[in-house]
Order: structure tokens, then C-alpha cells, then sequence
């Protein structure tokens, strides 16, 4: 391990200070005063046992899973538990209307039974500070020349860290927003197996309707198994190759826990920006956060619309949908939780204290004038880029044309060669056989017809494509009119090459410019991407480049500034791996009103509903649950089975997944949801109301048990009874 800079000296002092409840540490960094809390609140464990380089610890059972969950190595045998949301694309991918393993389940009764997944895991090797390198590179740097040496330095270190033979990579994460770098070096295992899943109805039991809501009775898990070569080492999917042998597997508890009980969160959480300005604030707020709602909302309701009527398209649908439907209520709440409980004032209020602090301070001083210019001048445009985003390429179709471009880029570019042509179109081709998998007309056609329509209503008419809409209208009648759009649509889904076989075989055995050109769903894209291209994205990127180093020259700021006031500090997530500490703990969210921290079987039959889409169940599990055949199961101090808890621990998205451990390192749970209190967790922790949901393990192990009667997989665990 590589000796610590000074400034990494400096954070670790900062960040050992911070408030017992908030915070997503850096398991390597774990100051003595942190540790300490940690101790005062439980803690059983030493810090190597927590994480060491040299022997086996507990960041050697946690991994990242697939692109942006977290996942654990519970069992000897490379045996993953995870979120059901996290493994949910895989599923749908493994489902077919035959064997519909997403509706009904699937437990594998032997590990021939088990079934490839296209996805991966990472396990995390060691982490090196290399802030001295990376800020000897930047000196003398600002703006959008900082930037890019930044990347281009980031991006050398990543290279030398990397052996892609081993299937190492090394991925530098700028922390403090720039004011520290450290490098993560991962191992990557491609060849990982579905081990099972229980029925939709079980792991999204509640649906859109309790997302982010407690109580929760949602059974959120899946299993895995990772799988090496004979010799030992990663290897893509072969028939021969082993279950891996992991460093650490975690141990499983059966003992249950009770209110105030301390708990721990290993895991990936993805972004954090605690360290937020007030003018970011106020941009989400009125802005941002709005017309994404807005946007997925529209989109939702087209595929829903859908999904209800063919189970064939549902599960065509299911993981897209999943994925939108979480962050449009997220967002949602975010809103609503940032009014309430104002944290842009509280923002402006920090700000004010900065200030009074910086004057006379050249480096410092003139910080949020600054800032309120670049918000100023990027504010007018900013509404563009999220309809482009969200409402434009919220459409399948229409995000599918937009990367054709890469192939029009090959054939009009100066120097441009026949080889290059042919490989922008086989990549097309290629991408267009996974697009036609997902894509269902009738919902994409009514997002295209609704998303131009809001385009032209919601953004300022001098922002848009020029002669676009005008175009439209000499074809199509009345541009405010609905039916204007939805003929316009319609065509587009006749006559575009995308959607159309012969067409499209016909463009790749005469790949013509003028054709692709032509095409009515690349029209449409290309339309939007070169108007923002030419006109807004130098505007961004010159907003970005501004508030990325004004964000940095603040948070330095606030560091020197804390060195005397000794205010408490910790790096916000990075999608690196981080552990954070709490309790379980019962909660009062607002007069008169108090939340349990568990919830268990008898809610679950509470909300029953037979035939619901959000609230139906197998016959099984309400037939076992009457019979309350619950096993070694049973909370007995509940006298039920515990379907979920709540914990006071500080996470985010990317932590799906997560294990919540218990004092001695026991896995208690997995984490699978914030609650709807605190959904301002992104930007601002709410010391009294934020609560992480998770599900109970002893529930996760009734349901594999007695529901799935895949006792197999109970046999490999170690059990804590």
C-alpha cells in the first residue's frame, strides 16, 4: 500500500468527525474516532475484520452486482444474494411465456439446473491513494482544461492498474469533489448462474404503490452463483468451469434482533452530492426534478397500458418499466421532500456563513458570484437537455435512430473507408436485433406522438430544431392538436428502414447516406441531436466545467475553513465501496403517527389482494402463512415471520443489494429501499426520518425453504442460530 498524501491525511481527520448516523465511509479510511462510534454503538468486530488488504475480511464478501447493484458471497460455494430488482433483468432475459421464471419462480434443486445469466460481478482487491499524481497533472488548471487533463490523467492511472489478461481494472474515483483521488482495483467474474428467484408477486410484492413506502412487505431478493475456471480464475461461461471459492463468505443469522440493535451496510452506493450548492438546489427544484416526473410519467403510463393486456409484452416491458417507474416516484418525492423541509434555505444559510468566512480570501471570495453567473447563463437551456433525455429518447425507437449517426459519421466523414463503414454497420446491426427484442410499437408510437407534442409546448420555440416543427405542420395540420402528432407518429412506424426487415437488409447491402438520411425515425433523431450539439451542449459543457470547479474550489474551502471549526465531513458516494452504521429503529414520521421497525407476515395477508396487479400472491405462500408454517423462521419475540425491518443507516441507489450485517458481522438482511420521509437523501441526510427498508434474511430463507423447497441452497449457508 502506498504511503498517504498530505491531503489525504487532512480528510481522514475531517471525515473522522462526522455526525454517528450519516455517512458512507471508506472501509479504509475508517478514522480511529469513527471506529470508536462505531464501537459506542455495538460493534463487535476489529477494524481488520472489517477490511484488511492481507487476510480475508468482510469487504471480501461484498461485491458489485451486474452495472449498479451490490451483491454477497454467502456460502463457500460462490452462492450471491442480492435485491430481486437487481437480478430482475436477467430473469426477464432467462423467461420465456413457456417457462416464465419472473411470474412463477425458479429455485435450481442442483447447480446443473442452474441457468447462465448475462451479467457480472466484481470483487474489490485494494485501494491506493494517488491524489499527489493526479493534482501534480492539474496544477495551474481550470475549467474545461482541467477537465480534460483530468480525464486524460484518470485514464492513464486506470490503464496501469488494469491487466485485462487477469481481468483486473483499476478505476480511479475523484472524492470531495476533486480534492482527492483513489484508485479501486477490481477483479471481474463474467461467468455467474441464476440460483433463484421467487415469483414476482413475492419480490415486487406492493409495486409502484409502495415503492419507497414503509411498511414494506416485499420480498426483494434473488440468488446467484459465481463460477471460476477449473484452474481458478475468472473465465467466461464453459460448462466445466466451478463454483468459486471465495476469501470470505458471510454468515447467516437466524437469532433476528430487536429495537436499537446496532447495524452495519456494506455496499456500492452510486451518488451522493451532499456538498450541493443552493443554486443546484433551486435548479432541481424548478426545473430538473419537474419535467423528468413529468416526462416518465407519460412514458409509464403508454407501457402500462400495455403491459396489462398481453402477460407476453409484461414481461417484454417488465425490466424497462421497473427501472423507470423507481426514480420517476423518487424524483417525485425528492421535490416534495426538499420544499418541505427547505433545504435550500438551509443551503443559503451554510452559504452565508462560507461567505463571511471568504472575504478577503482571493482563492474563496468570490465563489458564489461566480457560480450564480454559470447558473445563470446555462438555466434558460438546461430544460432542453432533460426533454432530449427523458422525452425524445425516452423513446425506444427514436434513442435506437440516434446512434445511427455513428454509422452517417462514417460514411460522410473525410477519410472515411470502406472498413470503417462496415464496422459502424455491423455494430448497428447488431444493436438493432437487441432493440427489436424490447421494443413494443403500440406504447414506443404513443411515446414518440406525446413526447413531441410536449417538446413543442414545454421548450422556448427559439430552442427548437430549425424548420422541424414548421415541416409538421405543412403535413400534419395543427401543431397544438393531438391528432397532429399521432399521424406523424404513425408514419414514422410505417415507413421507417428500423422497423422494417427488407428495408433495413436492403440499407446493408447498400449502405447509402442519402438513405439513412431519408429515413423518417432518423430524421427525427438527428434532427434534435445536431440542434443540441451545434447550439447547447458548448453551453453545457462550459456550465459543467464551471460548476464542477467552483464545486471544488467550495468544498476545498470548506475544508480549510473546518480545520478550525472542526465541522464533520465525509466523501459522498462514489459507487465505490463504503459501509455505514446505525441501528434499527422504530420511527415517528409525523404527530400521532408511529412506524414499528419490523413488519411482518400478518400485514402481508392484510394487503392481499387476489388477482392485483401489485398485491396478488402465490396460493402457496397464503396457504403456508395461514397454516403460520414458518419453520426455524419465526421471529418469537414477534410470534410471526418478519418480512422486513427498517435501520437508521445512511445509503443510497446502488446499494440494493447491500447486507445488513448485525454486531458480530452476521447477515440480518438485505437493503432494498429508503423511505419516503427522507427521499431528500441525495443531497441533504435527515438525521430523525431516514430509514433504510430491508428485508429480513430469515424471510429470504422461508421463502428459498419452504416455498421454493430448495433446501439445497439452505444446506450451503453458514447459520447463526
Amino acid at each position: 500500500m502506498k504511503k498517504f498524501s498530505i491531503v489525504l491525511v487532512l480528510l481522514v481527520s475531517l471525515v473522522s468527525k462526522a455526525l454517528a448516523d450519516e455517512g458512507m465511509w471508506l472501509p479504509l479510511l475508517l478514522g480511529q474516532q469513527v471506529y470508536n462510534d462505531m464501537v459506542k454503538r455495538g460493534l463487535k468486530l476489529t477494524k481488520d475484520q472489517l477490511y484488511s488488504i492481507n487476510k480475508s475480511s468482510i469487504k471480501d464478501g461484498i461485491i458489485i452486482f451486474g452495472g449498479g447493484c451490490t451483491g454477497e458471497i454467502v456460502s463457500n460455494e460462490g452462492l450471491i444474494f442480492t435485491n430481486h430488482h437487481c437480478g430482475y433483468d436477467a430473469v426477464a432475459s432467462a423467461s420465456s411465456v413457456e417457462h416464465n421464471y419472473l411470474r412463477d419462480g425458479f429455485y435450481a434443486k442442483s447447480k446443473q439446473e442452474e441457468i447462465p445469466a448475462d451479467l457480472d460481478v466484481q470483487f474489490l482487491l485494494k485501494i491506493e491513494d494517488v491524489t499527489k499524481e493526479v493534482e501534480t497533472a492539474l496544477a495551474g488548471l481550470t475549467g474545461t482544461d482541467r477537465l480534460k487533463k483530468q480525464a486524460e490523467t484518470i485514464a492513464a492511472i486506470n490503464q496501469r492498474y488494469s491487466d485485462p489478461a487477469q481481468f483486473i481494472e483499476g478505476r480511479v474515483s475523484p472524492l470531495f469533489k476533486g480534492n482527492q483521488f483513489l484508485v479501486f482495483v477490481y477483479q471481474r467474474y463474467s461467468d455467474i448462474r441464476l440460483v433463484g428467484v421467487p415469483p414476482e408477486s413475492v419480490g415486487k410484492f406492493g409495486g409502484d404503490t409502495d415503492n419507497w413506502e414503509w411498511p414494506r412487505h416485499t420480498g426483494d431478493f434473488s440468488v446467484f452463483r459465481v463460477y471460476m475456471s477449473k484452474d481458478g480464475k475468472p473465465a467466461k461461461y464453459a460448462a466445466d468451469n466451478i463454483p468459486l471459492k471465495p476469501k470470505y463468505a458471510l454468515p447467516v443469522s437466524l437469532k433476528g434482533y430487536k429495537d436499537g440493535d446496532y447495524a452495519m451496510i456494506y455496499g456500492y452506493p452510486g451518488s451522493t452530492n451532499r456538498y450541493e450548492s443552493s443554486f443546484g438546489i433551486r435548479q432541481k427544484i424548478d426545473i430538473n426534478n419537474p419535467s423528468l416526473v413529468e416526462l416518465r410519467d407519460m412514458r409509464l403510463k403508454y407501457m402500462f397500458a400495455e403491459m396489462k393486456k398481453d402477460p407476453a409484452v409484461k414481461l417484454q416491458l417488465a425490466s424497462s418499466y421497473a427501472g423507470i417507474a423507481n426514480y420517476w416516484k423518487f424524483f417525485d418525492g425528492e421535490t416534495k421532500q426538499l420544499l418541505k423541509y427547505d433545504v435550500y434555505g438551509q443551503k443559503k444559510a451554510a452559504e452565508a456563513k462560507f461567505q463571511q468566512w471568504a472575504n478577503g480570501k482571493a482563492d474563496y471570495e468570490h465563489i458564489f458570484s461566480d457560480w450564480e453567473k454559470a447558473y445563470n447563463d446555462w438555466r434558460p437551456y438546461s430544460k432542453y437537455r432533460v426533454y432530449l433525455i427523458e422525452g425524445i429518447f425516452g423513446s425506444p425507437l427514436l434513442a435506437y435512430a440516434s446512434s445511427l449517426m455513428q454509422v452517417e459519421a462514417a460514411m460522410v466523414q473525410k477519410g472515411g473507408t470502406a472498413a470503417d463503414i462496415k464496422k459502424a454497420i455491423e455494430a448497428a446491426d447488431r444493436a438493432r436485433a437487441a432493440f427489436l427484442k424490447e421494443e413494443n410499437k403500440t406504447s414506443d408510437q404513443n411515446i414518440v406522438a406525446t413526447a413531441l407534442q410536449m417538446f413543442y409546448s414545454n421548450i422556448d420555440k427559439s430552442q427548437h430544431p430549425i424548420s422541424f416543427f414548421e415541416s409538421i405542420k405543412g403535413s400534419y395540420g395543427d401543431l397544438k392538436s393531438e391528432e397532429t402528432y399521432k399521424k406523424y407518429a404513425s408514419d414514422i412506424f410505417k415507413t421507417t428502414m428500423i422497423l422494417d426487415d427488407s428495408k433495413w437488409k436492403a440499407f446493408l447491402s447498400n449502405p447509402d447516406a442519402t438513405v439513412l438520411q431519408a429515413d423518417p425515425a432518423f430524421s427525427v433523431a438527428s434532427a434534435f441531436v445536431k440542434n443540441w450539439q451545434g447550439k447547447y451542449l458548448p453551453k453545457y459543457q462550459v456550465f459543467n466545467a464551471a460548476n464542477n470547479d467552483l464545486g471544488r474550489r467550495y468544498l476545498k474551502g470548506i475544508m480549510a475553513m473546518d480545520t478550525v471549526k472542526a465541522k464533520k465531513m465525509y466523501p459522498d458516494a462514489t459507487f465505490t465501496m463504503r459501509v455505514s452504521f446505525g441501528n434499527v429503529k422504530s420511527y415517528n414520521p409525523r404527530d400521532a403517527v408511529h412506524y414499528d421497525y419490523v413488519c411482518t407476515m400478518k400485514g402481508v395477508l392484510e394487503k392481499y389482494v387476489p388477482g392485483d396487479y401489485e398485491f396478488d400472491l402465490p396460493p402457496a405462500l397464503i396457504e403456508k402463512a395461514k397454516q403460520r408454517d414458518f419453520g426455524p423462521y419465526i421471529d418469537k419475540a414477534k410470534n410471526d415471520l418478519v418480512v422486513a425491518f427498517i435501520t437508521t443507516n445512511d445509503i443510497t441507489g446502488g446499494n440494493s443489494g447491500s447486507p445488513v450485517l448485525d454486531a458480530y458481522g452476521n447477515l440480518i438482511g438485505l437493503a432494498f429501499d429508503g423511505n419516503y420521509e427522507a427521499l431528500s437523501h441525495q443531497v441533504a441526510f435527515d438525521k430523525d426520518l431516514n430509514r433504510t427498508i430491508c428485508v429480513d434474511i430469515r424471510y429470504v430463507l422461508w421463502c428459498i425453504d419452504k416455498l421454493g423447497g430448495a433446501s439445497n441452497i439452505i444446506k450451503e449457508l453458514k447459520l447463526i442460530k
